[in-house]
């Protein structure tokens, strides 16, 4: 009937007229927002946890110290024995400062304290400072992985087998003392004080990563683009906080934002509160 062809005819320009995907979405959907590893050396970590480390040490050499696209710190190609076939095993691990070709390292419970050696944190004394720590106990590195990061060996608990540790962030954390870590700060500090100075640097740092370079703020985008978009000025005109269970097309902004605003004051340190 001609209400039942109205009624479509109504629907498909609906349909038509309504908003398109705003960038958030097509992220999500992958494609050309991927990571580019193509030119990727692969994962670095640790060596498995096995019986050698675990009662003695197992001695490697480091062969060769190469860029890592994508990596701020370069990464050590370090041979091993296997542990039961006669044979030879490379292992990935990220570079520690100080680290050479020809330099032999050291893993397990009975290494010495040296750069580049991985040893458990029970056997490092407080106050030392290490990279590439394990948050579990046999994940092979977690922590401190970035360029010219590291974490500070505050203290170690006996009663709980646990050891307290300063992340680089400054929080600190307790974590099982039988997990591993490398000794010294990782290779390659001071990489973000150089400036980018242009464009095309930026260009090219981004490229190795993923295609997430320009960001165009959502107040400079059309209302079609973006829930922050139009408007005579640049202007959000509405709250930004948006709840965690807000439609694709309209999750923008601060998302469940248990607070907003600038963080005001401090916490009182304990010399302080003693006083």
């Amino acid at each position: 009937s001609k209400a039942t062809v109205s009624v479509l005819y109504c629907y498909r320009l609906r349909h038509h007229t309504m908003g398109k995907c705003i960038l958030a979405q097509r992220r999500g959907a992958g494609s050309v927002f991927t990571a580019h590893v193509h030119k990727r050396k692969g994962a670095a970590k640790l060596r498995p946890l096995d019986f050698g480390e675990r009662r003695g040490f197992v001695k490697g050499t480091i062969k060769e110290v190469v860029h890592d696209s994508g990596r701020g710190a370069p990464i050590a190609l370090v041979q091993f024995r296997h542990p039961y076939k006669f044979k030879r095993v490379q292992t990935r691990m990220i570079a520690v400062e100080g680290m050479q070709t020809g330099q032999f390292v050291y893993c397990g419970k009975r290494a010495e304290l040296a750069i580049g050696n991985c040893l458990p944190l029970k056997m490092v004394p407080e106050g030392s400072i290490v990279c590439n720590v394990e948050l579990k106990t046999g994940d092979r590195g977690s922590l401190a992985r970035a360029s010219g990061e590291y974490c500070i060996v505050i203290s170690h608990l006996p009663e709980q087998e646990r050891t307290r540790i300063k992340l680089p962030s400054g929080e600190k954390k307790s974590i099982s003392w039988n997990c591993r870590a490398m000794v010294g700060i990782i290779a390659g500090g001071g990489r973000t004080e150089k400036p980018m100075l242009k464009a095309g640097a930026a260009h090219y740092r981004y490229k190795a990563k993923r295609k997430c370079w320009p960001t165009i703020r959502g107040v400079a985008r059309n209302p079609v683009e973006h829930p922050h978009g139009g408007g005579n000025h640049q202007h959000i005109g509405h709250p930004s906080t948006v709840q965690r269970a807000c439609p694709p097309g309209q999750k923008a902004g601060l998302i469940a934002a248990r607070r907003t605003g600038r963080h005001r004051g401090g916490q009182k340190t304990q010399g302080k509160e003693g006083k």
